[in-house]
This record gives C-alpha cells, sequence and structure tokens, in this order.
C-alpha cells in the first residue's frame, strides 16, 4: 500500500497555511478559501561554497544609494503609480484578469527600457514568433531586449546569470515550475517557490523585476493574493472588458503611496495614456438629461471628474431593485435611507440603479452628494444644470460633511468648465472662490436639493 502523501491548506486570500480544513481562514477570516495542497518535501540546501563571501548586517549609515536607484519606464502613467519610477532591485507583481491587457503592458514599456538597459522579456504562454508579431503590432523594437520562451525556473535562472539584465520581465508566474517540486505548475507552491527565487535575484543581484499574475473573478487558487506578502508593490489593473478604458491601481507600495492610478486607453495599437483622465471620463456627457451630476474624487494627489448616473424608476413588485455599478452598493443604500429620511423624498416603491462613468469605482465619502442629487434629480425628473458639480460627504442626520483638498478639487472643476459646485457649509481649509466659478454653501440635503431642485 503506498504511503499517504500529506496534505496542508492553503487560502487563496491570504496565503495562510493551515494543517486543517476549516470554513474560515483563522488568519484573515475569508470565507470558503482554504485549498488542499500536497506538502513539498524540498531537497537538502547545497553546502555554501568555501569562497562565498558571507552576507553581513551593515550600519544604515554606511549604505549608499546611487542615482539610479530609481528610472522611468517611459509611461508617465505607470511611473505615477509606481511613486516616480521603478525601483532598482524590486519585485513588481501586475494583476488583473486574463486578457484585461497587462502583457501589451510589458511589451510596450520594453521600447523605452531597453534603450537604456537589457531586458529579458520571458514568457510562459507565447512562443518568440508569436511575441515578435505582437512586439511589430505594438511598434516594440530594440537591440536589447532578449525574448525567452521557458516555464523551467532553473532554465530561466540560469539565463539570467549568463545575459545579466537589468529588467526582468515574468509573464506569466502560472506558468512557471521548479522541477524540484512534485506540484503542477499554477498551483499555491509552486506560484509561492517561483516568486520567492525570483525575489532572491532581485535582492541579491539588484535586478528589478516585473512579475505577471492572472486572477478571476472568483479568485484563482494561485492568484495574485497569495503574493502580496512576498513583492515590493502590487499593481491590479482593472477594466471592463466592453469598454476600452484601463485603470491601473496599486494595491500596495513600499516605494511610495498606494492611491495612485493611472488611465489608459486600450486601442489596436496597445495601449495609449490618458494624462488628462477627467475631460475623456466626461466627454460624451448627456446636456439637461435628469439623474446626472458630476462630482471630483481624488486618486492620490490627482483630482478627476466623474460623472455619477441614477435612475428612479416605479417598481412593479413588491420588493423594489437595487443595483450598483461603481458604486459600495451598501453606502448607496445607506444614502438612499438618508435621502428617503432627511430629504422628505418617498423612495420606498422605487427601483433604483446607479452608475459611474468610465469604469471607475468611487469608495470615497466626497461623492455622496453627487449620488444624492442624482437619485433626486431622477426622482423628480429634473435635470441638474449641466454647469453644476457638487462635493461633499453626507452623515445619517442628513448633514454635509466637509473633505479634504477641496481646493485642489474645485480647481479641476473651473478647469473643465464648471461654473458652480455644491460644497459644505464648513470646510476644514479657508477657500478662495476660484475666478469664475460660484460656490454654493449648504448645511444638509434640504439646503441642497432646495437650491438645485
Amino acid at each position: 500500500m503506498p504511503p499517504k502523501v500529506k496534505t496542508v491548506f492553503f487560502c487563496t486570500e491570504c496565503g495562510n497555511e493551515t494543517p486543517k480544513w476549516a470554513g474560515q481562514c483563522p488568519a484573515c477570516r475569508a470565507w470558503n478559501t482554504l485549498v488542499e495542497q500536497p506538502a513539498e518535501q524540498r531537497k537538502k540546501p547545497a553546502a555554501r561554497a568555501p569562497n562565498r563571501e558571507r552576507n553581513r548586517p551593515k550600519p544604515l549609515s554606511q549604505i549608499e544609494l546611487t542615482d539610479e536607484l530609481r528610472f522611468g519606464t517611459g509611461m508617465a502613467e505607470l511611473d505615477r503609480v509606481l511613486g516616480g519610477g521603478a525601483v532598482q532591485g524590486s519585485l513588481v507583481l501586475v494583476g488583473g484578469a486574463p486578457g484585461i491587457g497587462k502583457s501589451t503592458l510589458m511589451l510596450q514599456i520594453c521600447d523605452s527600457l531597453c534603450r537604456a538597459a537589457t531586458v529579458l522579456y520571458v514568457s510562459g504562454e507565447e512562443s518568440q514568433r508569436q511575441i515578435k508579431l505582437r512586439a511589430q503590432r505594438l511598434k516594440v523594437g530594440g537591440e536589447r531586449l532578449y525574448l525567452l520562451a521557458e516555464t523551467d525556473l532553473e532554465e530561466i535562472v540560469e539565463a539570467v546569470h549568463q545575459l545579466k539584465p537589468d529588467v526582468l520581465i515574468a509573464d506569466s508566474i502560472q506558468t512557471l515550475y521548479n522541477g524540484d517540486l512534485t506540484a503542477s505548475p499554477g498551483s499555491v507552491t509552486q506560484v509561492k517557490d517561483c516568486t520567492n527565487t525570483l525575489m532572491q535575484l532581485a535582492k541579491g543581484e539588484g535586478l528589478t523585476v516585473f512579475v505577471v499574475g492572472h486572477v478571476n473573478k472568483e479568485g484563482s487558487i494561485a492568484g495574485p493574493k497569495v503574493l502580496e506578502h512576498m513583492v515590493d508593490c502590487v499593481l491590479y489593473f482593472e477594466g471592463d472588458a466592453h469598454n476600452s478604458y484601463r485603470i491601473l491601481r496599486a494595491a500596495k507600495n513600499r516605494f511610495g503611496a498606494t492611491n495612485e492610478i493611472g488611465v489608459f486607453d486600450m486601442g489596436d495599437a496597445g495601449l495609449e495614456e490618458i494624462p488628462n483622465p477627467s475631460e475623456a471620463l466626461l466627454s460624451g456627457r448627456p446636456l439637461d438629461a435628469p439623474g446626472s451630476c458630476v462630482t471630483c474624487v481624488m486618486e492620490g494627489a490627482r483630482p478627476v471628474l466623474a460623472e455619477v448616473q441614477a435612475l428612479m424608476t416605479r417598481s412593479g413588485f413588491g420588493n423594489p431593485r437595487r443595483a450598483c455599478n461603481g458604486y459600495d452598493y451598501n453606502r448607496a443604500m445607506m444614502l438612499l435611507a438618508v435621502l428617503e429620511k432627511r430629504g422628505g423624498l418617498q423612495l420606498g416603491g422605487c427601483d433604483a440603479y446607479i452608475n459611474v462613468i468610465g469604469g471607475l469605482f468611487l469608495d470615497e465619502p466626497a461623492a455622496d452628494l453627487a449620488l444624492l442629487m442624482s437619485l433626486a434629480s431622477s426622482f423628480r425628473d429634473r435635470p441638474v444644470p449641466n454647469d453644476l458639480a457638487a462635493v461633499g460627504e453626507v452623515g445619517l442626520t442628513g448633514e454635509l460633511r466637509a473633505v479634504h483638498a477641496l481646493g485642489q478639487r474645485l480647481s479641476e472643476i473651473r478647469r473643465l468648465g464648471f461654473t458652480k459646485c455644491l460644497i459644505p457649509s464648513r470646510t476644514h481649509e479657508k477657500l478662495a472662490e476660484p475666478e469664475g466659478l460660484q460656490l454654493i454653501r449648504v448645511r444638509d440635503i434640504r439646503q441642497a436639493l432646495a437650491a438645485i431642485l
């Protein structure tokens, strides 16, 4: 009788390992995320070479920083999300749904990187000829760009030692495998082991590594979630398959802020940067249409204008239907209750549909007032003035609370041609009305509805 294979359970959300299955992960408290994987018996590490120099601790004052510590990737939007450029010796994970444009982004930055550095592009999904055809379509070239179609981690490490590149791109981490492990490629064990090896390459040899990882809506077994604690930076590529806009968002960044975004437009010739996302997101906005209001949210240090749309209709059933796209469902339901209780609108028998244009997800409370104005506008069938924007947080008593960076938001609102802005009466900072922009200060939502609708 063959010996029983020892197994362990991994959490697909946080990567925690436990010997027994449970319905809830004991570390991150997520439900139904534990999957079973065989426990791997690693080979005994090789003996240290006698002439190898030991890695000893150094005082902080003796560690030198060179000017080449951070370098540009050739894409201003990507550099913004990374915190000013890629850091030498860092490990960056680029995650997202299959087909969203991760490989396109990585190949496009090679065109700029290979002008000043040696780049090794490793693909486990495409052959070298396929990558060449895609590079021609994207107009990517360069004598210092090397392609390698390989999935064996040992062969990749050997190629890195021979070529000694400055930048390594692994596309994707789910296709790589370590021959010392019996687990199949794409499993939690293989993905974590391969990422750990690439991390040692990055830290030990000063090599900048970009790793591509696929994740689906349900959260794949070997998704980027189990690798977030191992890498220096986690970038998520977001977007709708039916929309050409793509948003690159930093979920973790040891060398910069985590609330910056980069906006791209996916076309036939690859990804095109959108330096002014507010203007692009507001293009095609309908005029004099009830149920639409513009707000300004802060994405890092960048103010972005977004259009919030709402549709209120009488429900034909006992339970009204509520749906949200681009807005937190629970917060939207809370604001609906506030609008009915404090605003005096009878919304209990109405279906409510909420949508944020452009694929943005608004998780900032500053968008509360714009959502309430669009809901009330649709309910009363009266349009919000086309030259008006609304910024403010709404409390459960219907009061309007101040938001941060209001001066930057107002400057962006005025720059795009708006002449009126609905803001809370109390603010954290002393504001001077921007030239050509009228500030309408209100205390609660009743005053806001009376002033506009």
